[in-house]
């Protein structure tokens, strides 16, 4: 027996191991290798897929949030626009009313200056017509009891003195 001329029971015994050994390692330990290859590859290129879904995610959120906030300020500036113009048209009515109600007031009290005016010179010509006559009786040294006359007399000259 030499080197090239093997034992042929140890050579089945040998194939024979060699496959068991083969077949276990096939069975048993090649699943869990390629289990723990698999889940070191799902923890990287996973966690990297799974990383950029978020990204994109992320990145879909911010893009409706910038639209919304975009909505709400041009929805913001839209009402203050309308809160401002109707404030200015408060305002114009409102001073609008109060020039109206001023000139209802400034005429009302034109008309009553006036009336007063009238009543208080008709109640001045009468007491100057009485302060009048009683002068005129006490410079005559009589009574003046022609009332009528005198009044007549009184107007002749107030209107003689007006023009």
């Amino acid at each position: 027996m030499g080197p090239l001329e093997p034992n042929v029971p140890e050579l089945i015994l040998g194939l024979i191991v060699f496959f068991l050994l083969f077949a276990v390692l096939g069975k048993v330990v090649l699943p869990r290798i390629e289990r723990t290859l698999a889940e070191r590859h799902d923890k990287t290129d996973g966690g990297l897929v799974r990383a950029e879904a978020a990204r994109a995610e992320a990145e879909r959120i911010r893009d409706e949030f910038q639209a919304e906030l975009s909505a709400a300020r041009h929805e913001a500036a839209a009402i203050r626009q309308t809160a401002a113009e109707e404030g200015a048209a408060l305002v114009a009515a409102l001073r609008a009313e109060g020039l109206q109600q001023r000139e209802r007031l400034v005429a009302e009290a034109q008309v009553q200056l006036a009336a007063d005016k009238v009543l208080a010179e008709a109640e001045l010509r009468e007491d100057v017509i009485k302060v009048a006559t009683e002068l005129a009786s006490r410079v005559v040294g009589e009574p003046l009891a022609d009332l009528s006359s005198t009044r007549a007399i009184a107007e002749e000259y107030r209107n003689r003195a007006t023009v």
